[in-house]
């Protein structure tokens, strides 16, 4: 049942369309490759177990939690349009 002007199976459209995009943003940061023995970001050596666990892994743990950390702090995109955003 749509409620207002949008008509049936909108919002499960939009929650579609939101996960579709996700799972094409983390796919296209998977890594391919070779990887590398040493970090890119500051030179330390990236354990041998790592390197066989993530293929293509291009920096060491420290750094790739840094990177991830930065990452979840900017915000997403909100296609709903709830009233929290439509008042600021």
């Amino acid at each position: 049942m749509a409620g207002g002007w949008s008509r049936d199976g909108a919002v499960q459209d939009q929650i579609d369309a939101s996960v579709e995009d996700e799972v094409q943003r983390a796919r296209s940061e998977l890594n391919r490759g070779e990887s590398a023995k040493e970090c890119e970001e500051c030179g330390r050596p990236i354990p041998e177990a790592r390197r066989n666990a993530i293929p293509g892994v291009r920096l060491c743990v420290e750094c790739q939690a840094v990177l991830e950390k930065q990452k979840t702090q900017s915000g997403g995109i909100n296609r709903r349009g709830s009233k929290d955003s439509q008042l600021r």
